[in-house]
């Protein structure tokens, strides 16, 4: 990466700071695009945006400028940035991010001050878990309904258990989207779905009602799938993901219009 790049943004320390000397090395790239990314989402660095040359970032990060090189590389096969020599690291605009990367995916998790982030993956979720359910009544066996049953009845086995109800709701979830047999839809979800499980405002604080009417919503799942009503399951699965936010998201986050 040359370090003779026209107009390199200043970067504040709010996003990017030093690293810890206490830092073993082998983490420190990690950290380093870690802090890169996030600068990047929060709008610190913008669209058309020059990072400043290695040596300044080295400096910054206490790092070595070989672990600046290959932080802004790891960055740059997220989408972020685009290097040209001669030209330095330019920010990428967020249509070239690729969203589903962990690391991209979780800063924009972390720093979605206005819940838009989480607002807009539960209606991609809810869109692609109402198509796997119609197809998981489509394709409808004996074993697959029996398993179906199962995982209903381990959910409801653990009503007023906080922990083992959500992580049995996630089971049922996850084997609906198996039985559809719809592999590329299952996989996004899964990236979406197990992030957003790890956000505080996503899980919220849930008490025994709200699990109540989780259960239910679920019963209306299984109970159309095992119909092999497919139009029925992805409606009762698309109210389900969108009521179950609703009940969940902070009430004094206004959504982003």
């Amino acid at each position: 990466m040359s370090e003779h790049v026209a107009s390199p943004v200043p970067l504040r320390r709010s996003v990017l700071g030093g690293s810890d000397p206490r830092t073993p090395p082998a983490r420190l790239g990690v950290a380093v695009v870690a802090d890169l990314v996030a600068a990047i989402v929060t709008g610190e660095l913008e669209p058309g945006d020059v990072l400043p040359p290695e040596s300044t970032l080295s400096q910054r990060f206490g790092v070595s400028r070989t672990v600046i090189r290959e932080s802004v590389k790891r960055v740059e096969e997220k989408g972020l940035v685009v290097v040209a020599q001669g030209r330095g690291t330019t920010v990428n605009p967020p249509s070239a991010w690729n969203v589903l990367d962990p690391v991209v995916l979780s800063a924009l998790v972390d720093h979605d001050d206005t819940l838009g982030v989480l607002d807009e993956l539960t209606i991609v979720r809810a869109s692609l878990e109402a198509s796997m359910s119609a197809e998981a009544a489509r394709r409808l066996s004996p074993e697959s309904s029996a398993d179906l049953q199962n995982a209903f009845d381990e959910t409801a086995k653990h009503l007023g258990d906080f922990d083992a109800y959500n992580d049995a709701d996630a089971a049922f979830h996850y084997l609906i989207m198996e039985q559809s047999g719809i592999r590329l839809a299952a996989n996004i979800t899964r990236i979406l779905f197990a992030r957003a499980r790890e956000s505080a405002r996503f899980t919220g604080n849930q008490g025994p009602e709200a699990m109540d009417i989780t259960l239910d919503e679920h019963r209306r799942i299984l109970e159309a799938i095992l119909q092999g009503d497919a139009d029925g399951a992805a409606q009762a699965m698309q109210e389900h993901i969108a009521s179950a936010w609703a009940r969940r998201r902070p009430k004094d986050e206004p959504k982003r219009s």
